[in-house]
C-alpha cells in the first residue's frame, strides 16, 4: 500500500535508470566458486536492470570488514554474513559504528518477515541498513533464505526509491 507522495517518489527514481549495487560477502569458509550469495545477488541486481559493481569477499575479521566499507563507492552496498552474535561474528558492529542515518524500518521488517521462515530465532539476527558516506548500506544474515527474503521482500522493491532519495 503506498501513499500518493510515495507513488510520485517511485515515478521520479524510476527516471534516473540503473543502480550501481556493491556486494560483500563476508564469510571464513567462502570462496567465490562457492559464494551462492555473492554469485546470487549479483545475477538478480543484473536481471533487476541495475548495476552489479564492486564484488568482494572478506573474511568476518573487523579490519577486512572495515576495509571493505571503504572500498566500496556505489550508490547501495549489500554486505551478507556477520550479523549474528556469535564472536565471530562482527560485520554489525562495524557497520552500525559508521551509520549516519540509520533505517531501523529494514531490520525491523526483516526480523519479522524472518519470524515467518524460521520462528522465534529471527531475533537472534543483528541484520540492519542505514547511509554512510552518501551510500545506503545493507547488512544481511549470510544464510541464502535471509539473503532471499531480503533482496526480493525488501531491498529490490525499493531500490530505485531508496538510490534516489539518498542523492537527495
Amino acid at each position: 500500500m503506498s501513499s500518493p507522495s510515495s507513488d510520485q517518489h517511485h515515478r521520479l527514481a524510476d527516471r534516473h535508470g540503473p543502480v550501481p549495487v556493491d556486494v560483500v560477502t563476508v564469510s571464513d569458509s567462502r570462496s567465490a566458486e562457492t559464494d551462492s550469495n555473492g554469485i546470487w545477488l549479483r545475477e538478480q541486481i543484473e536481471a533487476a536492470g541495475h548495476t552489479p559493481a564492486l564484488y568482494l569477499l572478506i573474511r568476518d575479521e573487523p579490519s577486512e570488514v572495515e576495509r571493505a566499507l571503504d572500498q566500496t563507492r556505489a550508490q547501495v552496498v549489500i554486505f551478507n554474513g556477520g550479523t549474528g552474535i556469535a564472536p565471530r561474528d562482527t560485520t554489525y558492529d562495524v557497520l552500525s559504528r559508521r551509520i549516519e542515518r540509520p533505517i531501523p524500518g529494514f531490520g525491523e521488517l526483516f526480523r519479522m518477515l524472518s519470524w515467518e521462515q524460521v520462528g522465534a530465532a529471527a531475533m537472534l539476527s543483528r541484520a540492519t541498513a542505514g547511509v554512510i558516506g552518501g551510500r545506503v548500506v545493507f547488512s544481511l544474515p549470510g544464510s541464502h533464505a535471509a539473503v532471499r527474503l531480503a533482496w526480493e521482500r525488501l531491498i529490490a522493491p525499493e531500490l530505485r526509491h531508496i538510490a534516489w532519495l539518498v542523492e537527495g
